[in-house]
């Protein structure tokens, strides 16, 4: 008998994805180890990591907030100012070097550059470009708002038991003469573009693994309790410098960062991968959970993701909800605001409804439940008309539309047009 034989269903294509409905594909992750409801989890990284975070707290779990919304914020107002995005105001951390840097300044093995873009008389902060979308008042302000990010994201490192990093771009610019990073292009944002100043850098993979594990394993050092879980964002770039075609540069990119967090995973026990990029990229999803641009995840991506992550995780590490990680909300079944109903058994039967008549007069025939049925199968034409009736209702009622939108390289996008 050869090893084929006797493994689970879920080790074949066929069983495991192309004989299922690409919503009832399920296991696709195997935790290492356990995420608790009162453990702190810190997210950062690129644009994708901020839907975990929100994902978390929203489920009950301990997202940390390293830097919360300061008091009197709008919810406009914080989402503006990038308040509440990631654990600390860091903006996105799209490469390894830039962690790397982020943890050079939080342990003081290094201090941030003297550097500032001005423009119009405001301040703009060279490594947290979009933070403040009018730029700062002053240079002293931008000098103290940084270094209270700075001390946030010391704080995630030291206290959170958990630490999510989505790997986002190989793709980086650095300052020639000093060598340190820039999160976007200088003067696409802000600031000037110097070619003499300012040098494209494509990072391959054995720069990427390296620096990433001395970088996880420095952290450890600080936080021996601490445990990794790396994600890869699955938006594509919004351009690149690498001389390929942007669908070809987007592809090598991810590949690489993919197989880096998969190799990393393997390598050290306190890290683990989970499959988000997989879930929202791969072939059996047919391109569901992306908007119109092919770029942007939508809403129902997001969840689907969230709903796999939760589901695996509670598979292999079931949920323990104790009192006090309990959200508050009334008892049941002898809720106070809601008298007591009889017995199920003392209600009376409810009287059997007749068959609706469809629009033609004609009794509707008996069908399975939609959306998985057997006689019909999903397409992405079917999903994309479903989408777009949800937003239609949501539209009627008045309801606004859940903000799930992905916070990304736009601005960059929206300058190059303008030089066009």
């Amino acid at each position: 008998m050869h090893p084929y034989a006797s493994l689970d269903e879920r080790f074949f294509w066929s069983s495991a994805v192309a004989k299922r409905n690409m919503f009832d594909i399920e296991g696709l992750w195997e935790p290492k180890f356990s995420i608790g409801r009162t453990m702190q989890v810190a997210t950062f990284g690129s644009c994708f990591a901020q839907h975990i975070g929100r994902a978390l707290a929203a489920n009950g779990f301990n997202w940390m907030l390293a830097e919360p919304t300061p008091p009197g914020l709008s919810a406009e107002s914080a989402k503006k100012f990038n308040y509440g995005v990631f654990s600390a105001r860091t903006g996105n951390i799209y490469t390894v070097s830039l962690l790397k840097q982020w943890v050079d300044w939080a342990t003081r093995a290094s201090s941030p550059p003297a550097e500032v873009w001005e423009k119009d008389g405001r301040y703009f902060d060279p490594f947290r470009p979009n933070i403040e979308p009018e730029g700062f008042e002053s240079r002293e302000e931008l000098v103290r708002s940084r270094q209270a990010a700075i001390d946030a994201f010391r704080a995630a490192l030291t206290g959170s038991s958990v630490f999510v990093f989505t790997l986002g771009l190989t793709e980086s610019w650095v300052n020639k003469r000093h060598g340190y990073e820039y999160p976007m292009c200088p003067g696409t944002v802000a600031g000037e573009f110097d070619a003499l100043e300012h040098e494209f850098v494509n990072q391959d993979f054995p720069t990427i693994r390296k620096t990433l594990v001395d970088t996880l394993k420095r952290v450890k050092q600080l936080n021996p309790d601490i445990r990794f879980l790396l994600t890869v964002s699955p938006v594509p770039l919004t351009a690149t410098m690498s001389g390929n075609h942007v669908l070809v540069a987007t592809m090598e990119s991810k590949s690489v960062l993919r197989a880096v967090a998969g190799m990393v995973a393997r390598q050290l026990d306190f890290a683990d991968y989970f499959p988000s990029y997989e879930i929202i990229s791969s072939t059996p999803f047919r391109g569901t959970f992306f908007e119109a641009n092919q770029r942007s995840v939508n809403h129902a991506g997001v969840e689907h993701v969230m709903r796999s992550f939760f589901a695996c995780l509670g598979a292999k590490f079931p949920f323990e909800e104790t009192a006090a990680e309990r959200i508050d909300r009334p008892n049941r079944p002898n809720r106070p605001d809601r008298a007591d109903r009889p017995n199920r058994a003392d209600r009376p039967n409810r009287p059997e409804r007749p068959n609706r008549p469809n629009r033609i007069g004609a009794q509707a025939p008996d069908r399975p439940n939609g959306p998985n049925r057997p006689d019909r199968p999903d397409t992405p034409e079917r999903i994309a008309r479903r989408l777009e009736r949800q937003a239609a209702r949501r539209a009627a009622t008045g309801q606004p539309a859940k903000s799930d939108e992905v916070v990304c390289e736009e601005e960059l996008l929206n300058a190059f047009a303008r030089t066009k």
